[in-house]
Parts: structure tokens; C-alpha cells; sequence
């Protein structure tokens, strides 16, 4: 390298240098002669939809009473914040099985219990947080001395 290319990277660091730096005054240079600025600001704030089991608890298994009926309670803890609410359908997980009554103990406020043709629909038209006792019976069966828990439950918007 000759000695004379050390002036000319000196000449184009300082040319650099001196350009640069009225493009870093440039945003000052748009205040009002006031010497007063402002600005807009747009804020959103986005709250993803939820629908939450916090628990759904009931015997594992039914064992049959004196008179070989079974019978089970569960709990349902569902929260959401979906504006039109929420449904649970609850359905035999073997569905020839036949003879299934389900009631709500202590009723929520709100919620709606519903027979419909495969089980029961259960729903809840605004948000918030539910505490569901449900009673169920089934018909006894002479040839079961007990029973794993047979219902299925599923959870679905409106």
C-alpha cells in the first residue's frame, strides 16, 4: 500500500463524519417555532379469547348401591370470557347404554340444563367463572358389580 492512499481514507472518514451528521439533527429540525411537539398515540388492547376446564372431577369408578343403581357426582369448574358464553355437552361414552338422568345440584345462576337426543347440553350465556355441581344416575345393571366413570364431557362456544 503507498503512502498515498492513507490521505484518501482520511479525506473520505471525514467526508463520511461530515455528511452524517445533519441527517442525525434532521428529526429535531420538525418542532413547531413554538418549541412545543406532539403526537398522537393509538393504544389497543387485545384479550385472546378463553375458555378454561379448571376442573372437572367425579369418581373413577361407580360401584352400585342396595338396590344396584349407580349413582356419581361431578364437578365442573369452567371459566371464559366469550361474550355469548359457552356449552358442555355430556353423552354416555358407550351410547347403547340407556337410563341416564342427570340434574344440576345447587343451580348456577345463568346456566341452562338441557336433555337433548345423545345427553345432556348444559350452557352458559355470558362470561365468567361457573361452578357446576351435576348429580348423575344410571340405571342399575344386574350384571355389573361396578362401573368405570361412563360419561364423556365436551366444551364448545356459542
Amino acid at each position: 500500500m503507498s503512502r498515498q492512499s492513507h490521505p484518501f481514507k482520511s479525506s473520505l472518514l471525514t467526508l463520511a463524519v461530515c455528511l452524517s451528521t445533519p441527517l442525525a439533527l434532521a428529526e429535531s429540525g420538525f418542532a413547531p417555532p413554538s418549541g412545543k411537539a406532539s403526537a398522537a398515540l393509538d393504544f389497543r388492547i387485545i384479550i385472546p379469547p378463553v375458555m378454561r376446564v379448571l376442573e372437572n372431577s367425579h369418581p373413577s369408578e361407580l360401584m352400585p348401591d342396595a338396590a344396584g343403581a349407580l349413582s356419581g357426582q361431578q364437578r365442573l369448574v369452567v371459566v371464559s370470557n366469550m361474550k355469548r358464553g359457552f356449552c358442555v355437552s355430556l353423552r354416555m361414552a358407550e351410547p347403547q347404554r340407556a337410563g341416564w338422568r342427570l340434574e344440576q345440584a345447587g343451580a348456577a345462576s345463568g346456566v341452562n340444563l338441557q336433555p337433548v337426543q345423545d345427553g345432556y347440553r348444559l350452557c352458559a350465556s355470558k362470561p365468567g367463572r361457573y361452578t357446576l355441581q351435576l348429580q348423575h344416575e344410571f340405571v342399575a345393571n344386574p350384571l355389573l358389580s361396578a362401573q368405570r366413570w361412563p360419561v364423556q364431557t365436551d366444551l364448545s362456544t356459542l
